[in-house]
Formats: structure tokens, sequence, C-alpha cells
């Protein structure tokens, strides 16, 4: 799934929430829910894909990243409930 992508992933339903971009989705999040990735999501133990978009260019996906990061938690948290009102774990739609 090599594709420009923005992700929202949570510790659990209304957890701690990291905002990430990539360019293979399926690798990074198997990345993060494996501890390959040190920092933030591993310290917090965030493994949940709770929201993604695709895009066809890098720089696009970086701007959709920065301007995610600014919003504040209540308007993240209603983007994820607007699209995973359960808080599913994406990775299965993923194909994983």
């Amino acid at each position: 799934m090599k594709q420009p992508a923005v992700y929202i992933m949570a510790s659990k339903p209304g957890g701690v929430l990291y905002i990430g971009v990539t360019s293979d989705l399926l690798q990074r999040i198997w990345q993060h829910k494996n501890n390959f990735v040190d920092g933030f999501t591993k310290k917090y133990h965030i493994k949940r894909l709770v929201h993604y978009e695709l895009y066809n260019d890098m720089p696009t996906v970086i701007l959709r990243e920065k301007r995610l990061k600014r919003w504040n938690r209540l308007w993240k948290i209603e983007l994820v409930e607007a699209y995973n009102p359960g808080w599913n774990d994406l990775w299965t739609d993923l194909g994983m």
C-alpha cells in the first residue's frame, strides 16, 4: 500500500492520540504495533489505528499532518468519531 497517508493512532477509545505521516501505511502501522518505532507511540502504548487519509503526493499529506497537529484535542476526537465512532482498529481494514 505505497501511497502517501496521514494517520491517527490511539492508545484506547478517547485515549492518547498520535498523528503521523508515511508513504507506506501498512508498513508504518505494523512498525508501531510491533514496537519498532521508538518514541511517543511506544512510550504511551499507542497501537490502534483509528483514522487515516490517503493522498496522491507527499507535500499535500505533510500539509494535512501539520494542520491536524494544530487542531485542538476535541476536533481530533470529532474527526475520528465522524468516520470511526467505535474507535475500531482500522488495521484490519487494511487487509491485515
